[in-house]
């Protein structure tokens, strides 16, 4: 029985109707070749028979609405043939021409006469490759595909035709419920999908290929659900460099947003993101397969010294843990081994127990019985024309320690190639998993790890995003906006350059002289410091002339720091701390957050910064308040709520006190209604 969700049909289909020619009887005999058990119905005004069924001449000869249809025609008749079956109550619409947003022009407009043509019916595309339900073997596919007919396994859904057709070829021992491609998404995008494919039983785990979001509230939504249910979320955002954007751009009308907002946005959901396609499968592998880990201890198993310090290298830059045996834990262990063996872990067990499956049960038994949240095996099989008989007693030996003990257990080869498929296989009918290389394997865990931690975190609502055109509020008038939302600023006065003098003796010496309106006015020359009298100040300010920014000097500075707030369309305010002054540029050091943040988030941001041995007090210096920093970014947070057509807040650099924080330069830009 079909879904009850909006694309049930779609996914669940048990009509089918195929317009064009070649292309649609490519997608014909694609699901014959999957086992679809439903209808299947081509229509082509000229053609007699497509792949051995009888073709029917138009769209209103078909025996009723079908749940799903492949619009495979140019994109004028695209049009027109969309809008009859909106009209005759049909499903949802594939739409696999191009020539529409994507190619700008007159294109722009015939997305938007398609997309009126569809009104409330589905619309996949246009400019995409189709849809695969494998669970009931529907292919509106106009091209091969690798998919076999499952019961239940992962979905993926792509914005790009192809990495859709690659992700359908690939041979991991994975089930694939779902593939999905989107194109354009003129109807449907990336959220209606994840909505739908978190509440289908048959769905296991989600793979996205995103360039950009369109409804971020709902995409929100469904990634809590997909959180509050235990189904892995996993995530490959493209678009992340210029160039990447662009290309992104052109070739589906998507306007990508910035990347380190949607980290964070990932980050916030529990949303795994990822940096290739090989690691999107990877990764999703491992989640959907183990399921959240506990905690993030991994004991790792090899026969070879060099296997363990791969294994150690390896996980160094990740959040993995290698705990230490404890001496009873260690002396189980011991007792498995002979005594030329020092247990550690990663733990090498040599090849003196190689081929004796009982012995190697018992050391792996062992191992795995302590505190431990998973277990890795590196074991490489030799070539298919060579002797592997030897390797299978590891295996089986591994798995059957896991099953014993109950411990997440992954086999990883060192070499992609030397994973067979009949390796994966067995391990994935043990209830484990099999990862081709030792980084993917080890980025799996931790992705495990990091989704574990996610089930336990409480929930944390989000500050909408909008867009808008910007003027630009320098730092005079930015500070006062700082001091109405209780951060604290220097006092200062802007004057004329002639005045300035008048205005350092009733600020309180020593003070700063500023150039207004400048944005850069350190390496400009317009920053005069520890200026202490009269005439030093009436010179700095006679040098920069115009009007000048007077100001009481800071003292007790720890650390500089660039705190800014950015409005960031579709995504929502992003929040970016890091050093700052004039090591912005330099240092590159910065963590972003999605607004609202809690204290314990931003305590963890500030603690992932190369300059936070200097906030916490390194070597014996006095640690900044943490607190006052805190204390901005809530603050910065009510003003940008308060103030809706403000779109960024700059404060660079907040000066880092041992007692309080100081804003000794902001810029803010702000909206403008024309």
């Amino acid at each position: 029985m079909a879904s009850a969700t909006p694309l049930g049909r779609l996914l669940k289909p048990r009509t089918l109707a195929f317009v064009g020619g070649d292309p649609a009887e490519i997608a014909i005999r694609q699901c014959v070749a999957l086992g679809f058990t439903g209808e299947l119905w081509p229509v082509h005004p000229h053609r007699s028979e497509m792949a051995g069924i009888p073709v029917l001449p138009s769209l209103g000869d078909l025996p009723s609405p079908p749940d799903a249809a492949l619009v495979a025609v140019n994109r004028i008749a695209t049009i027109e043939v969309v809008g009859h079956l909106a009209e005759m109550g049909a499903g949802a619409a594939i739409c696999y021409a191009s020539g529409f947003s994507e190619v700008g022009g007159e294109g722009i407009g015939l997305q938007e006469a398609l997309i009126a043509a569809a009104g409330d019916m589905p619309l996949v595309g246009p400019n995409c490759y189709g849809t695969v339900s494998a669970t009931v073997g529907a292919a509106l596919w106009p091209d091969q595909q690798g998919l076999a007919r499952v019961e239940r396994g992962v979905a993926l859904v792509t914005q790009s035709g192809n990495i859709g057709l690659n992700l359908t070829m690939q041979n991991r021992a994975m089930d694939i419920s779902h593939v999905l491609t989107l194109g354009n998404q003129a109807g449907l995008g990336v959220e209606d999908c994840l909505e739908a494919l978190v509440g289908d039983p048959s769905v296991t785990g989600i793979g996205l290929h995103v360039e950009t979001l369109g409804d971020v509230s709902r995409f929100e939504a469904a990634c809590r659900m997909a959180l509050d249910t235990g189904v892995p979320v996993v995530v490959l955002k493209t678009g992340s460099s210029d160039r990447g954007a662009l290309i992104a751009e052109s070739h589906t009308s998507s306007l990508v947003g910035n990347d380190a907002a949607y980290g964070a946005l990932f980050d916030r959901l529990g949303i795994r993101r990822v940096h290739s396609i090989p690691e999107l499968l990877d990764t999703l592998l491992v989640m959907e397969r183990l399921g959240p880990l506990p905690g993030r201890r991994i004991v790792s198993l090899s026969c070879s010294g060099g296997e363990a310090s791969v294994v150690a290298d390896s996980s160094d830059v990740l959040d993995l843990e290698f705990p230490e045996f404890d001496p009873d834990h260690a002396g189980r262990i011991t007792d498995t081994l002979t005594e030329f063996v020092t247990v550690s872990n990663p733990l090498d067990y040599h090849t003196f127990i190689w081929g004796d499956r009982d012995r190697l049960m018992r050391c792996f038994t062992e191992v795995m019985d302590g505190p431990v949240d998973a277990a890795v095996l590196v074991l490489d099989f030799p070539r298919a024309d060579l002797d592997g008989s030897g390797w299978w007693p590891t295996l089986h030996a591994f798995v059957g320690a896991a099953r014993e003990t109950g411990t997440p257990g992954v086999v990883a080869s060192s070499m992609a190639e030397n994973m067979p498929a009949e390796a994966e296989v067995a391990v994935a009918s043990a209830g484990q998993v099999a990862v081709r290389g030792i980084t993917p394997a080890l980025l799996g865990l931790e992705a495990a790890a990091w989704w574990g931690r996610h089930c336990r975190l409480p929930a944390v609502d989000r500050v909408a995003g909008l867009s808008s055109a910007q003027v630009t509020i320098t730092e005079h008038g930015a500070k006062s906006l700082l001091a109405g939302v209780g951060i604290r600023v220097p006092d200062s006065e802007l004057v004329d350059a002639g005045e300035a003098a008048r205005a350092a003796g009733r600020i309180g010496w020593p003070v700063v002289v500023k150039r207004s309106g400048d944005a850069h006015k350190t390496e400009s020359g317009g920053v005069a410091l520890d200026l202490t009298d009269p005439v030093s100040v009436r010179e700095a300010a006679d040098r920069m002339g115009g009007q000048v920014l007077v100001e009481q000097q800071v003292d007790g500075t720890l650390v500089e720091m660039l705190v800014t707030v950015r409005r960031e369309p579709p995504v929502g305010w992003l929040l970016t701390l890091g050093a700052g002054g004039i090591l912005v540029e330099v240092m590159a050091d910065t963590r972003s957050l999605l607004l609202p943040a809690s204290a314990a988030e931003v305590s963890a941001a500030l603690e992932g910064l190369a300059i936070w041995p200097m906030l916490a007090g390194h070597r014996g210096r006095r640690a900044a308040d943490l607190d006052a920093i805190i204390e901005v970014v809530e603050s910065l947070r009510s003003l940008v709520l308060d103030r809706p057509d403000l779109v960024e807040v700059e404060i660079n650099p907040l000066l880092v006190l041992a007692d309080g924080a100081v804003a000794v330069d902001a810029m803010i830009t702000s909206e403008v209604h024309v």
